[in-house]
C-alpha cells in the first residue's frame, strides 16, 4: 500500500503515542489511541456514564473531543520532529445517536500543507457486530514548528 502523505518524523507513531499519553482529558474520559498509520489515527472511547447526557447516549462534547483528537494526531503524524499541532477549527454533524459498547473516531488526513492541514474524521458506534455512523467532522489543524510537544 502506498502512503499518500509520507510522514515528516520517521519516529512519526512513537512521536504520536506519547503525547497522546500525556493528554490528561483523554485519560479523564477515558479514550483510547488505537490504530496510527501517516495521516491516519484511530481514537477509541469505551462507554462508560461519565461520557453520557440524560438519554444515557455518548455525549455530543464526548464524540466532539475524539473527533477533534483523532483528526489532530492524524495530522500531527505528518509534522516535522521538532513541531506541535493546534487545532485551528473544526465542525462537527452528528447524524445519529452515539449509541452502543463504543465509539471510534477515525481521522485521515485530506490534505497535508506545510503549516494548516486539513483532515476528515469519522466517528461510529459500535454495539456488538453492529456499527453506525453516527458524526463527521472537518477539522483545520497547524504545525507550530519549532515548539515541543510537551508542556513547558
Amino acid at each position: 500500500m502506498t502512503e499518500p502523505f509520507p510522514p515528516r518524523d520517521p519516529a512519526y507513531e512513537t512521536k504520536v503515542r506519547d503525547s497522546f499519553a500525556r493528554q490528561p482529558f483523554m485519560t479523564l474520559i477515558g479514550a483510547e489511541l488505537g490504530a496510527v498509520a501517516p495521516g491516519r489515527v484511530e481514537i477509541v472511547l469505551p462507554h462508560a456514564e461519565k461520557v453520557t447526557q440524560q438519554h444515557g447516549y455518548f455525549h455530543g462534547g464526548s464524540i466532539g473531543a475524539i473527533a477533534d483528537t483523532a483528526g489532530g494526531y492524524a495530522a500531527f503524524s505528518l509534522f516535522p520532529p521538532d513541531s506541535t499541532v493546534l487545532t485551528v477549527e473544526y465542525k462537527i454533524n452528528i447524524m445519529a445517536p452515539g449509541k452502543g459498547e463504543r465509539l471510534v473516531a477515525v481521522g485521515e488526513v485530506t490534505r497535508a500543507g506545510r503549516t494548516l492541514t486539513v483532515a476528515k474524521i469519522e466517528v461510529y458506534a459500535e454495539a456488538g457486530s453492529t456499527r453506525t455512523h453516527c458524526a463527521t467532522a472537518t477539522q483545520t489543524l497547524m504545525c507550530l514548528a519549532g515548539r515541543p510537544d510537551a508542556r513547558a
